[in-house]
C-alpha cells in the first residue's frame, strides 16, 4: 500500500468519504485520490513524491501558478502583522476599489469568504431589492449551473418545463426549493415563457455566463441578451455568477466578453489567489438594501481577512500586466487544439472535442462541444474515466470528473503543454479500444 492509499484509508475514519469536498474522492473516476504535499509553478507533488502537471489549479484560483514569489511574499508580510482582526482594514478598501475598477458593472461590493456565501447572499439581497424592495419570492437558475451549496440552489429540474425544482440533496426540504425555477441553459424561449408566467414574482435570474460546473459550456449571446432584456422589463435582478469565470476568461470577466451589464456579480476563486476571498456586488440601488444600510442581513467574522486579501491583491496586480490574458488564452488554446489534433491522429474513431475561453478549458468525449446540460450528459463518461487515469499515470492531473472544467496558469509554458500532449498521445493510444 502506497502513501496515498494509506492516507486515504486513514482519512475515511475521521472525515466522511475521506475528503473535505466530494469531487476530491475520485468517486466518479474510481481509484485513490492523490494527497498533495507541495506545489510550485504548473506542478504539484503527491504523498508518494510523484510530480503532476496540474490542470485544476485549486479549481481556478492559481492563475499565476503555484507559489508565485510575489504572492508568497505578500502573504508572509501580512501574516507577520496579524492573522485576523474582526475589524476594518485599509486593505479591504483597496481590494474593493480595485475590483470595482476592473468590473465596472459593480458600483459597490462586499467581501466574504467563499463563493457559496457570496451567491447565497446575492440571492437574499436580490429578493430584498427586486421590484423596488417589495420582497419577491421566485428565482431562476439553469440546469448544470452550480452556485454553491446553499439549500435553495441545490435543485434539479422538475418533471416538465416551467415546473419548480426538486431538491437534489438529502437534507433540503422541498418547501425550500419550491420557489426555484430550473430552466435549460441556452434556451431563450424557456426564459420568455417563465417570465410570461411568473414575471411579477421573479426576484432574480442567476447564471454562470461561462459555465464551468458541467464542464466548460459557453452561453450564447442570444441567451444572455434575452435574459438581460427580460430582467429589465420585469424589474428582476440579473446576477452573473463569475466565481469561476471572473478574471479567468478575461480581465473584466465573461460580462466584458458578452457586453452584458448585470445588476449583480458574484466573484471568487482568482480574487483570493488561492486563499478564501469572494465578493458580491452590484448597482447602488441594489446594494443599499444590505445591512447596515437596509433590511437584508449578511455578516461574516472572517470577511476581508487581511492575509487572504493580501494574497488576492498580489494576484490581481500580476494579472493586470500587459498582454497577460492574450498569452494565457493562447496557451490554453494551444493545449486544447493540440489535444484535438492528437486525438484525430491516434484515435480517429473516438469522438473527442475541446473548447477554451481565456484560461478555462473543457474536453469532451463527444462529437462537438456541448451547449446544454443534456448534451454534456450524452458524452462518453467511461471513456473519459479511462483517459483520466491514463493521463494521471503519466503525470498529468486533470479534473477527476467528466463534468468539471480545467484551468491553465501563466506558469504552463510551451514545454509543459508539449509534455501534456506527449502524455495524451500515449493515453489516447492505450484507451482507444472499447
Amino acid at each position: 500500500m502506497n502513501r496515498n492509499e494509506q492516507l486515504f484509508e486513514r482519512a475515511q475514519k475521521s472525515i466522511p468519504g475521506g475528503v473535505n469536498s466530494p469531487v476530491r474522492a475520485f468517486r466518479s473516476v474510481g481509484g485513490t485520490p492523490r494527497f498533495i504535499t507541495r506545489a510550485e509553478g504548473p506542478y504539484f507533488w503527491d504523498a508518494d513524491g510523484k510530480r503532476y502537471i496540474d490542470y485544476i489549479g485549486s479549481w481556478g484560483p492559481m492563475i499565476v501558478g503555484h507559489s508565485h514569489p510575489d504572492v508568497v511574499r505578500a502573504v508572509q508580510e501580512a501574516a507577520a502583522r496579524g492573522l485576523s482582526y474582526g475589524a476594518p482594514t485599509e486593505a479591504e478598501v483597496e481590494m474593493a476599489e480595485e475590483l470595482l475598477k476592473l468590473v465596472p458593472s459593480m458600483e459597490q461590493l462586499r467581501l466574504v469568504s467563499s463563493g457559496t456565501e457570496a451567491a447565497m447572499s446575492a440571492i437574499r439581497l436580490a429578493r430584498g431589492a427586486a421590484g423596488g424592495g417589495k420582497g419577491r419570492r421566485k428565482i431562476i437558475k439553469f440546469e448544470g449551473c452550480y452556485h454553491g451549496h446553499a439549500d435553495s440552489l441545490l435543485v434539479k429540474a422538475g418533471s416538465g418545463l416551467l415546473t419548480f425544482g426538486n431538491p437534489s440533496s438529502a437534507g433540503v426540504p422541498a418547501e425550500i426549493t419550491q420557489h426555484t425555477l430550473v430552466l435549460d441553459y441556452n434556451d431563450p424561449q424557456q426564459l420568455e415563457d417563465a417570465f410570461a408566467q411568473h414575471g411579477d414574482d421573479i426576484a432574480c435570474v442567476i447564471v454562470e455566463p461561462v459555465a464551468g460546473n458541467m464542464n466548460l459550456v459557453r452561453a450564447t449571446q442570444e441567451f444572455l441578451d434575452t435574459m438581460r432584456a427580460l430582467c429589465t422589463r420585469h424589474g428582476a435582478v440579473l446576477v452573473f455568477d463569475e466565481v469561476m469565470s471572473g478574471f479567468r476568461v478575461a480581465l473584466g470577466g465573461a460580462q466584458s466578453l458578452y457586453g452584458i451589464d448585470p445588476d449583480m456579480t458574484v466573484l471568487g476563486k482568482v480574487i483570493g489567489g488561492g486563499m478564501p476571498v469572494a465578493a458580491f456586488g452590484g448597482k447602488r440601488d441594489v446594494m443599499k438594501h444590505l445591512a447596515p444600510l437596509g433590511g437584508v442581513y449578511q455578516a461574516g467574522t472572517l470577511s476581508g481577512n487581511p492575509v487572504a486579501v493580501a494574497c488576492g491583491m498580489a494576484t490581481l496586480k500580476l494579472i493586470q500586466q500587459p498582454g497577460f490574458f492574450d498569452r494565457l488564452g493562447d496557451r490554453t488554446a494551444a493545449l486544447v487544439d493540440g489535444l484535438q489534433r492528437v486525438a484525430r491522429e491516434v484515435a480517429p474513431g473516438v469522438a473527442f472535442a475541446g473548447d477554451s475561453v481565456g484560461g478555462m478549458f473543457g474536453i469532451y468525449f463527444a462529437p462537438r462541444p456541448p451547449v446544454s446540460y443534456a448534451e454534456v450528459m450524452q458524452a462518453d463518461k467511461e471513456r473519459f474515466n479511462r483517459f483520466f487515469h491514463a493521463m494521471l499515470d503519466r503525470g498529468v492531473y486533470l479534473a477527476p470528473s467528466a463534468f468539471e472544467a480545467g484551468f491553465v496558469s501563466m506558469a504552463h509554458g510551451e514545454d509543459v503543454v508539449d509534455a501534456t500532449l506527449t502524455a495524451a498521445r500515449e493515453a489516447f493510444r492505450t484507451t482507444a479500444a472499447g
